[in-house]
């Protein structure tokens, strides 16, 4: 039977703490601006999502709603402003954005001291990416050594992409199998936002899932892999919800944090 990979309990552990020291904070706290483009309800969700969770740890939030044929120019004057804005510590923009905006363009614009998804090539080793710093402590608590293990990695984003293969080539993954070859790997990592797509004839007996999709299907929310499908043969999974989801705005809103505490420690000096 799969172990389930409880990404909620590790993600509240990492909340409580951020909660305790801005619960400590005599003056200001710390300010998210969020750029949501679009209608896509999938990046709504994440969205409301980070909302609350800011909120609930002490973070304050301003959201951005822009429509979704918004031109660059547009796009790039609100994250200008937001650059300039003292009082804004992080800027998070929600993706995918529309086809029409170059999103490799679009992210150098902000301020790589305020990207709070750590996406800017030149953001400082303090500002790491949330969602690799989730799938990174999700395979830590499986406590499995994946030195010279097999992954097959399924994604949309080049960057994303990019970003996961070096993570894991810094824990010992070595073989990279395509999606035609998911059955023989020994770790998947999917991030394609394709409803229960990966089903028990695409994975391997003992295989870890690390699932990051989120997609709301008729009012419930799914992850690329059929849960019911698969338990009997993985060994671990993280659930949809409940498991990368959660920790991704855990880590996110820490990041929030660093940028507020490094910010207050500059002006102090």
């Amino acid at each position: 039977m799969v172990k389930i990979i409880d990404g909620k309990k590790i993600a509240d552990k990492i909340k409580k703490q951020i909660a305790k020291e801005i619960f400590k904070l005599k003056e200001d706290r710390p300010n998210l601006a969020i750029i949501l483009v679009g209608e896509r309800e999938d990046s709504k969700l994440y969205v409301s999502l980070k909302e609350k969770e800011a909120k609930a740890v002490g973070v304050d939030t301003h959201l951005y709603c822009l429509a979704e044929n918004t031109k660059e120019d547009e796009l790039v004057e609100v994250i200008n402003f937001l650059n300039k804005d003292e009082s804004i510590d992080g800027i998070l923009l929600q993706l995918p954005l529309p086809s029409n905006l170059d999103t490799n363009k679009i992210i150098k614009k902000i301020d790589p001291l305020k990207d709070v998804d750590g996406f800017h090539p030149n953001c400082p080793e303090y500002i790491k990416s949330p969602v690799l710093a989730a799938v990174e402590i999700s395979l830590k608590d499986t406590k499995i050594n994946f030195n010279k293990k097999s992954a097959c990695l399924m994604y949309n984003s080049d960057i994303f992409g990019k970003a996961l293969k070096n993570l894991l080539l810094r824990i010992g993954i070595e073989d990279f199998l395509s999606k035609n070859k998911s059955s023989e790997a020994d770790l998947i990592i999917t991030a394609m936002g394709s409803p229960e797509k990966i089903k028990n004839k695409d994975i391997k007996e003992g295989v870890t899932i690390i699932d990051i999709s989120t997609v709301k299907v008729e009012g419930k929310v799914k992850g690329d892999v059929d849960f019911s499908d698969v338990k009997e043969k993985a060994a671990f999974i993280t659930p949809v919800p409940g498991g990368i989801g959660p920790l991704t705005i855990a880590f996110l809103l820490k990041n929030v944090f660093q940028i507020f505490k490094i910010k207050r420690e500059k002006i102090d000096k």
